[in-house]
C-alpha cells in the first residue's frame, strides 16, 4: 500500500487504512455510483468522503503503476495547491492505492465532506432560482479568478463545482480534481473553460457579459467565443451519444 495522510489527521491513520481495506463493505453509499465508488465515513465527529477510483485499463494500470501519478494522488496534490492559493475545495486528508507488483489496480482520495445547496448543474437548469443571476455572476467571477492564478480546471463542468451559501453570500468549491494545469491562460483558453458548463444562451450572455466586466475585454469579443466553443462541445457531446446508441443497437 502505498499513501499519504495530512499530517492534522496523522492519529486516524490506522482508521483510514481499515476504511480503504475495507471499502467494499463499509461506508454509505453518496451520491453517482457509475463511474467511481463515492462512500462517506465518520472519523469520531467528522464526516468524510472517500472516492474509489475504478480499475483502469490494461495500458494505464502500466502507466500508472511506473510512470504517471495516480488519479488519487493528483487529486490529493491539486487540493493541497488549491488551498495554498486561497480556492475553495474540500479539505484534503489523504490517499491511497493498491498497485500489484506490476500493474496499477484501487486507489482512494480521502476528503472532508462539504454540505452545500447546489451544483452549478442545477444553477443551469432552473433559471427561476432564488438569487439566479447573482449567483451565476459570482460563479463567473471565480472562474476568472482561477484564470488569473493560473488555475486550468480541465474539468470545470456543471457537476464539478459545489455551491454554499455562507450569509449572504455564495463560495464556491472545486471537486473530481485530478484534471488540472497551472500555468498562465490564454484569452482562448480562458473562454473555451466555459465550454462544458451549459447549453443555454441565456446563461452564456450572462456569464460573458460578467466575464467581460471583470476582465476588461469587450462583451461582443467574449460572447462570440463563448458561445462558439459551447455550440461546438454540445455538438461533439451529441455526436458521440448518437455513435454510442449506434453500437449498442449493433451490439443487440
Amino acid at each position: 500500500m502505498k499513501y499519504e495522510v495530512k499530517s492534522n489527521f496523522s492519529e486516524f491513520e490506522s482508521v483510514l487504512k481499515d476504511y480503504i481495506l475495507n471499502f467494499d463493505n463499509q461506508g454509505d453509499d453518496y451520491g453517482n455510483q457509475k463511474r467511481n465508488s463515492l462512500k462517506l465515513f465518520q472519523l469520531n465527529d467528522l464526516t468524510i468522503n472517500i472516492k474509489s477510483f475504478r480499475v483502469p485499463n490494461l495500458v494505464n494500470q502500466i502507466v500508472y503503476r511506473f510512470f504517471r501519478k495516480s488519479k488519487a494522488e493528483r487529486s490529493f496534490v491539486y487540493a493541497n495547491k488549491l488551498l495554498d492559493l486561497q480556492i475553495g475545495t474540500p479539505h484534503p486528508i489523504a490517499y491511497f492505492e493498491l498497485p500489484s507488483p506490476l500493474l496499477f489496480k484501487k486507489s482512494y482520495y480521502v476528503s472532508e465532506h462539504l454540505d452545500y445547496e447546489l451544483t452549478f448543474r442545477e444553477l443551469s437548469h432552473n433559471p427561476d432560482m432564488p438569487d439566479h443571476d447573482k449567483i451565476l455572476r459570482a460563479f463567473t467571477r471565480f472562474t476568472f479568478m482561477l484564470h488569473e492564478k493560473g488555475i486550468h480546471f480541465l474539468d470545470h463542468s456543471p457537476g464539478n463545482t459545489l455551491i454554499k451559501k455562507v450569509g449572504a453570500e455564495y463560495q464556491f468549491y472545486l471537486v473530481d480534481l485530478n484534471r488540472m494545469e497551472f500555468k498562465e491562460m490564454s484569452f482562448n483558453e480562458r473562454i473555451h473553460n466555459f465550454a462544458r458548463l451549459t447549453m443555454y444562451k441565456s446563461i452564456v450572455e450572462t456569464m460573458s457579459d460578467e466575464y467581460a466586466k471583470v476582465s476588461g475585454e469587450d462583451y461582443n469579443k467574449v460572447f462570440n467565443l463563448m458561445w462558439k466553443e459551447t455550440e461546438a462541445f454540445q455538438e461533439k457531446f451529441h455526436r458521440k451519444r448518437r455513435l454510442k446508441k449506434k453500437l449498442k443497437f449493433w451490439k443487440k
